[in-house]
């Protein structure tokens, strides 16, 4: 919120959104992720951008939402906030063209960018670029920078070995590129690698881009 006020935008927060409904809808409980999603529905009906920081959010708002309404009452209000739905850092650069002045010290930074914002947002590069301007960020690249981390929402209780596995080879892979922080777009993501990282003992610290971007550019 910080960075859009910055910006000059006065950011609307409805204090009564909750769950987007996704892991009901990914468990195949439709009609109880109905439920839920459609109670976001009347928190928005204002023509204003929707900007969610979570690609797995975003996505499930923007490309689930005209499904799982289509033939009920709230197709037509479903397919309006689809519509306005942006992942938070494809709007930092698609809409607001971001310029951001890097105050922050030197940092090996690695990115990993969850499923939903590589694959159904398309935000890989809208988070590399935001990081690409930051001169006391050394972005350096993992060699399993596009396999997901294995948490996958349900699927990590569902395949508790097959996802423990996924996230054993992602945190690996972030280890050797001696990065002293992982970013991501995604919360689900970062509880999921950073919970491995504690576990195993050792490896860089977590946090999401948001929090990355505001702390090395707002002034002290």
């Amino acid at each position: 919120m910080r960075l859009l006020q910055r910006e000059g935008l006065r950011v609307i927060f409805p204090r009564n959104q909750t769950c987007c409904g996704q892991p009901a809808y990914n468990g195949g409980y439709r009609d109880e992720a109905r439920r839920v999603a459609a109670a976001q529905l009347d928190l928005f009906p204002q023509s204003y951008p929707i900007v969610v920081p979570s690609g797995s959010c975003a996505g499930m708002m923007k490309h689930h939402y005209p499904d799982l309404f289509a033939g009920t009452p709230w197709q037509v209000q479903a397919n309006d906030v689809a519509d306005r739905v942006w992942e938070l850092t494809g709007f930092l650069t698609e809409v607001l063209d971001l310029q951001l002045k890097d105050l922050g010290e030197p940092v090996r930074v690695a990115m990993h960018t969850s499923c939903s914002a590589r694959r159904e947002m398309g935000v890989a590069n809208a988070a590399e670029a935001l990081l690409g301007q930051l001169q006391g960020v050394e972005l350096v690249e993992q060699d399993h920078k596009s396999e997901c981390c294995g948490f996958g929402g349900t699927f990590a209780v569902k395949q508790p070995e097959i996802s423990a596995a996924m996230v054993g080879d992602k945190t690996e892979s972030l280890r050797r590129t001696g990065a002293e922080l992982v970013t991501s777009q995604d919360c689900g993501c970062l509880m999921n690698i950073g919970g491995a990282f504690e576990k195993q003992g050792d490896g860089p610290k977590t946090c999401h881009i948001a929090e990355l971007l505001w702390e090395r550019t707002r002034e002290r």
